[in-house]
């Protein structure tokens, strides 16, 4: 299959399509940090290019509800997610077959509908938490492989986090932003597994 997977630099998803006999291009703004088939370049100008399937990681910065705080006041940013939200449609509604968008919970539930699952790290082998809502076409709901017991950081307030969040606590740092942004290997794997 010819298998686009847009908003992805660390070519993580599009490695494990390819280790399967896939033609699987990675596309990002910016470069990718395996080298690999990648379009450094907007997505949208390569959606009619015949894919038989796409995975999208659409920025979540606009999209998150943890985000929802910034939002007060604040109508640049609302103008920001309105942009987002409907960067999401069009990737939704592209002529392609078969479609995952990928994203944590936030505006795509609000504003355009549910997600068809959510799934965990920990349910792929991973020992972290991290909700992750998939908005699929044609496309199964991905199966758990391997169920770990996630690692908590517990606070002395009693507050719980993840480990994931806890050791990048600020995404206005662009490696934290780049660390949270990449697709964990059980995932990737699972997802190529089971959609390839």
């Amino acid at each position: 299959m010819n298998i686009l997977i847009a908003c992805e630099f660390s070519g993580i998803v599009r490695d494990a399509f390819s280790k399967r006999g896939h033609l699987a291009v990675s596309c990002d703004l910016i470069p990718t940090e395996s080298p690999g088939p990648h379009y450094v370049g907007d997505v949208e100008d390569i959606l009619g290019s015949g894919w038989d399937m796409m995975i999208a990681h659409p920025p979540c910065i606009y999209l998150t509800v943890t985000a929802n705080r910034s939002f007060l006041n604040n109508p640049e940013r609302w103008e920001k997610r309105l942009e987002a939200v409907k960067f999401v449609h069009r990737l939704l509604n592209a002529n392609i077959p078969r479609i995952c968008i990928e994203n944590p919970k936030g505006a795509i539930s609000t504003h355009i509908r549910k997600p068809d699952q959510y799934i965990q790290p920990y349910e792929f082998g991973h020992n972290v938490s991290k909700a992750t809502g998939l908005w699929l076409k044609n496309l199964p709901l991905l199966v758990g492989t391997e169920g770990v017991e996630p690692e908590w950081v517990t606070f002395p307030s009693g507050k719980r986090m993840s480990k994931t969040h806890t050791n990048t606590p600020s995404t206005n740092s662009e490696e934290n932003r780049k660390i949270r942004n990449r697709t964990y290997r059980g995932v990737a794997e699972a997802m190529a597994d089971q959609w390839g």
